[in-house]
């Protein structure tokens, strides 16, 4: 299975103690994942669809906890590009589905009539725990997180732009930066910072998904922390390898022309060190000398060979037009 769909398992069997947190955790459920279907004046059959069986078998059990409502559980096999099966619950007008909608805060009664509202039930999330509770069935009706090994991106998607603005919202309560974006004629509400959905994922309980997010991010630290300090290395070998070059060239240019007998003591100590030990590095170059100098004393003298190489080569050219 998917990150998401694990992660949705994982969710699947929290159930909460109190009946305010089962209602909570199922009007989001519902919100996220259920349709209405008009069947006459003011009649409504409530369907909600789900491509998880736990979450499937959560929603059957709220509905009977907390309605005393039996529905069945349909199952739809999907059979093209062997995507998972959907799994269908159908509460009809007669079997109640009135009573539903209106503890969930999906119908609201204006005068002697009902009407639909697409915000989030403020008498619903009074508390913290259902707050959390509306997040867990949010997430479980119609959310999805990237596997963390590509990248880091949770997301929210619902049909109403009202109620992407309630659900961000309600998770910024938890001091986190959610965002909202329009895509495709749906409302998408979406995390994208690794702490964040790390954050998140604590405050709906998914605390195994949690730390295999967190297992995951660790790893891509370290494989990162290693390849900079493997690149960091190979660009100083690299300049080293370079700098010894550039010397001993310059060194072999004074030997072949005017000998290093030419030069002053102190350069001609470190040219004829430098020619024995190529593969030296400053500092131990510096220590094979009499008396020991430092790495910053050894590249000055390399550098005034150099420098002396180069006026050289310039004097030849110059004799050569």
């Amino acid at each position: 299975m998917s990150f998401s769909a694990d992660t949705k398992s994982e969710l699947s069997r929290i159930i909460p103690e109190s009946d305010c947190c089962k209602l909570t955790e199922l009007a989001a459920l519902i919100r996220m994942s259920g349709t209405l279907q008009l069947t006459g004046l003011r009649r409504f059959n409530l369907r909600i669809n789900t491509e998880n069986p736990s979450t499937a078998r959560k929603i059957f059990r709220y509905i009977k906890d907390l309605f005393q409502i039996h529905t069945e559980v349909m199952v739809r096999r999907n059979l093209r590009l062997k995507k998972n099966n959907h799994y269908m619950m159908m509460i009809t007008h007669a079997m109640g589905s009135a009573i539903i909608l209106k503890k969930v805060g999906i119908f609201k009664k204006v005068g002697s009539s009902f009407d639909i509202t697409y915000k989030i039930p403020k008498n619903l999330v009074m508390t913290q725990c259902c707050k959390r509770a509306y997040l867990r069935g949010a997430f479980l009706g119609g959310a999805s997180i990237s596997a963390p090994e590509k990248t880091y991106h949770l997301e929210f998607v619902t049909n109403s732009q009202e109620h992407s603005e309630d659900l961000r919202e309600l998770i910024n309560e938890f001091n986190l930066t959610a965002k909202t974006v329009e895509r495709k004629g749906s409302h998408v509400v979406y995390i994208k910072e690794g702490d964040q959905v790390v954050d998140l994922l604590n405050i709906i309980g998914a605390h195994k998904a949690l730390l295999d997010l967190e297992n995951i991010r660790i790893y891509k630290q370290m494989r990162n922390d290693i390849n900079r300090i493997v690149n960091c290395e190979t660009a100083n070998l690299s300049k080293t390898v370079n700098a010894s070059m550039r010397q001993m060239e310059a060194i072999e240019y004074i030997r072949d022309t005017i000998g290093l007998s030419q030069l002053p003591p102190t350069l001609r100590e470190i040219a004829e060190v430098r020619l024995h030990y190529q593969d030296a590095s400053l500092k131990e170059l510096g220590q094979l000398l009499n008396p020991n100098i430092g790495k910053s004393g050894v590249n000055h003298r390399l550098r005034k060979i150099e420098e002396i190489a180069k006026k050289l080569q310039h004097k030849k050219n110059e004799r050569d037009h």
